[in-house]
């Protein structure tokens, strides 16, 4: 088949990309679990089912069937069986629950049964049971209130934590049955009846709030990162916690770091790892620290943080026999190691051209596994780093743009980078129209890969094939180029945004690649924030889109369920520093809006509430400046439905096709 001949993929197919995750590898290094999320368009849902390799047999296949989700796969500590999450319960009250499988038994035997379900589970380092965190149960005192007064909620005063808890099987291992939990609580008293299982609540959700733990080899310890409560501004405040778990004894490790990422033990239960940044003076400073790892020796205190030189947030894995296996972000490369206490890490990956999501490692440190990408590739899973997955073929007979990294300076000198798409047929002395999709975080990146879970909402395949080429910029205060670069926006949001955007523009212009009159913009959360920012603050574009964007700091610092973040990257509140918010907001520079702009917000997003979406689409409309604004009914940030996911890339096609190509645009209603 000839180039001319073939097609880039369509909106659906992009949609339809499957992503590999969540890669699990058997301690006896001879299967992997991973998870494969799929989209189903009989039912218009996206599907994870875990998949099986068994290396002896060089096979793979799904372990549920295909109407079944099931996620978090994890060998048993003997290898001989796996666990995961599926949910159970009605059509609309699906709450995860824990299952567990012989690779021999086609049959999966629930073992957990939480009203609230199980967010994250590790197996007992003897195979017998399983740690687990599940909500905290509603108090007796709230429920005889809503008998009373009917629902209501005291804000900042009440919330559902996790609580760590310990469900054992054996029984269920061995005779493939389940039956009602016996539930107890930490003192070992009976709170049920007496059937197959047993259930420990070894904390009780009234003191903090539980985000990721580990256990000690010999089982008799569990560390965990916990916060004061479930809300989103308490992140700052995390502590990490040690429990004795026979002597039931809990200590508070009183580390003065902002903890993050993940927690693991010391092959011997000595040590534990986690990643942690400085708190510095500046409280609003906090957050945008670039983290590394510290290990903390539990007899005597003692504090080693082995990557001294590491300008990069490095997150443990697990502790192994041979070190420890980290993950951390090299500008557009995700690359993983193993690191020994003394801060040498040997490399487990290309140092370029690669991004890890993630990677499990056996207990010995001989074996891994790993879902990886290269540029112009999509996810493939590998053991020992042999392929064993073939997701790529996906692309076979189709047109591919292709990706690369280029450089440019911003108006104060800063450098920035970004990934340029152009079509197989590029022609560098033509001048094409330009998109700019700005990434989303802001501490987080835009990658040279092909991957839906990265870019669900911006077909760029097909703004190639309609003529177009595409600039994804890393702006400043993007994550992977050191901490310097992560601090550059402090109190510079929007302008100097602009600037790291505009510059990338006028660097293709400059090349001859790129018409000047011809540039639209777009982009989502922080993205859609810089995007509305263009489409008050500038006239040098075509055509906007501005996706779950933030408008007007002032107002969304009060709507949004993270106030902190904003404090954190602004320096202040808005009553102590209305300038600071009244610069830095679009809505400020309404009055010379004059750019086509369509608008998408998510009706339940709590993190970009949806005020600002109609203060920017009446402001527009006030200015007499074309705008649509949609808003879709149910989504958050993002659509766990396909279909949806198809609306906001068929309408942003079109928006742009019209105002930047002269192409008519269909009634947004019906698309």
């Amino acid at each position: 088949m000839k180039v001319n001949e073939k097609a880039y993929l369509s909106i659906e197919e992009i949609i339809s990309l499957p992503t590999l995750f969540d890669t699990s590898i058997s301690d006896n290094g001879k299967n992997v679990a991973f998870v494969k999320k799929t989209a189903n368009w009989q039912d218009n849902k996206y599907r994870n089912h875990v998949w099986i390799y068994e290396k002896d047999k060089g096979i793979r296949y799904p372990l549920t069937s295909r109407d079944i989700d099931s996620a978090s796969p994890s060998w048993s500590p003997d290898s001989q069986y796996i666990a995961y999450l599926s949910p159970v319960g009605d059509k609309d009250n699906k709450k995860n629950q824990i299952f567990i499988k012989s690779i021999d038994n086609y049959s999966g035997v629930q073992i957990t049964d939480e009203e609230e379900g199980v967010s994250k589970f590790k197996w007992d380092p003897t195979s017998k049971g399983f740690y687990y965190l599940a909500q905290s149960k509603e108090s007796e005192m709230i429920k005889k209130r809503k008998e009373l007064y009917e629902d209501f909620q005291h804000i900042g005063k009440e919330y559902q934590n996790n609580c760590l808890y310990y469900i054992e099987i054996p029984k269920l291992i061995h005779n493939d049955e389940f039956g009602r939990l016996e539930k107890f609580d930490s003192s070992g008293e009976n709170k049920g009846e007496r059937e197959t299982s047993v259930v420990y609540q070894l904390t009780d959700g009234m003191d903090f709030h539980i985000h990721e733990f580990d256990i000690s080899n010999d089982g008799k310890k569990v560390v965990f990162m916990a916060t004061p409560t479930s809300n989103m501004g308490d992140y700052i405040n995390g502590e990490l916690y040690l429990l004795n778990i026979k002597a039931g004894e809990l200590q508070k490790m009183n580390i003065d770091k902002l903890l993050g990422g993940s927690v693991c033990f010391s092959p011997e239960g000595r040590k534990i790892c986690y990643s942690a940044s400085i708190k510095e003076k500046d409280y609003y400073k906090t957050h945008i620290q670039d983290s590394t790892l510290e290990i903390y020796d539990i007899p005597t205190g003692e504090l080693i943080q082995p990557l001294t030189d590491f300008d990069s947030t490095v997150i443990p894995i697990r502790w192994t026999a041979k070190g420890i296996l980290i993950r951390w972000q090299n500008k557009t490369n995700y690359l993983i190691g193993l690191l020994s206490e003394d801060g040498t890490v040997e490399m487990l990956s290309e140092k370029v051209d690669s991004f890890i999501m993630d990677a499990s490692i056996t207990r010995d440190g001989n074996h891994i596994s790993y879902n990886k990408a290269i540029t112009n590739e999509t996810f493939e899973i590998y053991l020992d780093d042999k392929k064993i997955t073939s997701e790529n073929s996906f692309f076979k007979e189709k047109l591919k743009s292709n990706r690369e990294i280029i450089s440019w300076q911003s108006s104060d000198g800063l450098k920035i980078e970004g990934v340029l798409s152009t079509p197989v047929e590029f022609d560098a002395n033509k001048k094409y129209p330009l998109l700019v999709i700005i990434h989303g975080g802001p501490a987080w990146a835009s990658f040279p890969i092909f991957s839906d879970c990265f870019n669900e909402k911006y077909p760029i395949e097909q703004f190639i094939e309609k003529g177009f080429i595409v600039l994804e910029p890393n702006y400043r205060g993007s994550s992977g180029y050191g901490n310097e670069f992560l601090k550059a926006n402090y109190k510079k949001l929007g302008i100097a945004y602009y600037d790291d955007v505009i510059s990338g523009v006028d660097k293709l212009v400059e090349k001859g690649i790129a018409d000047k009159d011809r540039v639209g913009v777009m982009g989502w959360s922080n993205g859609g924030y810089i995007a509305a920012f263009c489409s008050t603050f500038s006239s040098r574009f075509k055509a906007i889109s501005v996706g779950g964007g933030i408008t007007n700091w002032r107002t969304h610092y009060v709507n949004t369920d993270m106030p902190y973040f904003i404090r954190m990257h602004l320096g202040n509140n808005p009553w102590n520093d209305p300038e600071i918010y009244a610069k830095t907001s679009p809505m400020t520079y309404i009055k010379s809006a004059c750019t086509p702009t369509l608008i998408q917000h998510g009706e339940k997003d709590a993190r970009v509430p949806t005020p600002n979406a109609f203060e920017l689409y009446q402001g527009l409309k006030d200015m007499e400046v074309d705008t649509e604004l949609v808003i879709f009914k149910g989504m958050a940030y993002s659509s766990d439905q396909p279909g949806m996911n198809v609306a906001i890339m068929k309408q942003n096609l079109m928006w742009f096709s019209h105002y930047i190509l002269g192409e008519s645009v269909k009634d947004f209603r019906v698309l």
